[in-house]
This record gives structure tokens, sequence and C-alpha cells, in this order.
């Protein structure tokens, strides 16, 4: 997403308000969410030693069902019911609750993954409950997509922003780039470290592209953080601007990707 998931001076992790919002509209969710680069989910299933994988904060099931492809056997955890019901309807098993208080019920298994997540959760509490679940030589892998969109288009959206939301700065980093990650993959490494069960955490990276037509584009926005609160004539104003800036480049423009991961084995128990 090109906003940046930190939208203030508290960790994402303590805004459950955001962290829980995604599920608004499921449908759209689904329909307009990016999945992941072919070469990262072979990546992951390369590197875990077996097939079972968890995945945190799985939502409809967009890289669940990418896994279950590769072969693997899929468990999602998500504390929005609304995405747990969405994931259950698209075939996936799946439960509710947040990972730091999610109950394995005695489970292992061989990867933990969290798509486009794993800020939403506390990284220390997060990485200590993926080695209570992992088994030794398990892969703990967190992954985002990380968009730039072309640098002109990029100004116009900002410029947007600040026009219809001049009270919240935020909104205008609609093009963050890998930079701007680099405070999530600290803290997520950082929370690793801190678990004291991992190898250090190696740092992935799978450049990709997609293109997008206007209609396509301004379907996906309303997905983005903070989006679904806005009143109905903010959110409005900004489709309309957003639209008028894509129309302005073309009608349509290509995204470029980077999806970036953390990659940890779980050591062998003391």
């Amino acid at each position: 997403m090109p906003t940046v998931p930190f939208s203030g001076n508290r960790p994402p992790h303590r805004e459950r308000g955001a962290a829980e919002s995604f599920g608004a509209d499921t449908a759209r969710y689904e329909r307009t969410r990016p999945g992941y680069p072919d070469a990262l989910i072979a990546a992951v299933t390369a590197a875990a030693p077996g097939p079972d994988l968890l995945d945190v904060g799985c939502g409809t099931g967009i890289a669940a069902r990418q896994f279950r492809a590769a072969g693997c056997r899929v468990l999602g955890v998500d504390p929005d019911p609304r995405m747990v019901g969405a994931a259950a309807a698209g075939g996936l098993d799946a439960e509710v609750a947040t990972f730091e208080s999610w109950d394995p019920a005695g489970r292992r298994f061989d990867a933990v993954v969290a798509g486009q997540a794993w800020h939403w959760i506390d990284p220390a509490a997060g990485a200590e409950r993926a080695a209570l679940v992992l088994r030794p030589g398990g892969l703990l892998a967190p992954f985002w997509n990380v968009a730039r969109l072309p640098q002109d288009l990029a100004e116009a959206v900002r410029e947007v922003y600040a026009r219809v939301l001049p009270d919240a700065p935020v909104y205008r980093r609609v093009q963050p780039g890998l930079d701007a990650y680099v405070p999530i993959l600290d803290t997520a490494a950082d929370g690793i470290r801190q678990a004291g069960a991992f190898t250090e955490p190696e740092r992935w990276r799978f450049d990709w592209q997609r293109a997008y037509t206007r209609d396509e584009w301004l379907d996906q926005v309303p997905t983005f953080g903070g989006h679904s609160g806005f009143p109905p004539a903010v959110l409005a104003a900004l489709l309309s601007g957003i639209g008028e800036a894509v129309d302005a480049a073309g009608g349509g423009f290509t995204v470029d990707y980077a999806a970036v991961a953390l990659a940890a084995t779980r050591l062998p128990a003391a």
C-alpha cells in the first residue's frame, strides 16, 4: 500500500482500531489487494523444513491461497471475525484471535508467515509466540509489499491528500519507498532477536510490477490503512482527486513493488 502503516507516535501494534479496520469491506479487500511474487512464495517454502504453515493476520486468505497452491497445509489466524469469515468462505481454515493471545492447543508448524500484518503485532510477544509454535528449524517470515507509484503521479496524489486532509500530514506520505519501511523491518528484527530463539534475521527482497487502470486503483484506495474510517464525503473527495490525477497521467500506470521479508530460523530447544 502506498501509505506508511505508522500513523502517529504510538507503535502500530497499539493501534488496535486501525489494525482491525481492514474488514470493513472484505469483498473489496479480496478483490483489489495484490498478492505476492512467486519468487517470495518459493523462497519461503524452500526454507521451511515442512509443509505446515501458520498465516498470521491472514485477512481474506490472499497469501494463504498462494502457499496452498505451492503445496503447503495452511492455518490462518486473524483478530477480525469478518476477515476470518471471508477466508473461510474461500476454503481456508482460520481462527479468530490476536496472535499474541492465540491458543495453539499444542499444534506445531514448519513456518509462520505474516503478509502485510506483522507491524500490527507486538514485535517481542509475536516472536515469542512464533517460537512457541514452530518446530526446531522452522521458519519465521513476515513480509510486506512496498509500492512505488510513478514519481509525477505520486506528487499529484500527495497534493490531493494535502488538499482533502490538511490536518493529517501522514496521509501525504504516499510515496514511502523502502526507506520508510526500514523502521518496520528494524522493529520486527529487534523483536525476533529479543525472543532469543532464532537465528539472526535475514532480509529478502523481490521486485515485481503490476499495471493498474484508473478504476482498478480507485477500487483499492478505500482498503488502505485508515481510509475505511474517513467520512464518506472525505473519501469521495479523495477518490475524485486521485482519479483526476490518474486521468492526467494517461488513465493508467504501473506500480513498482518490492516484496520485502525477514527470515529467521527457529533454533533447537535448549
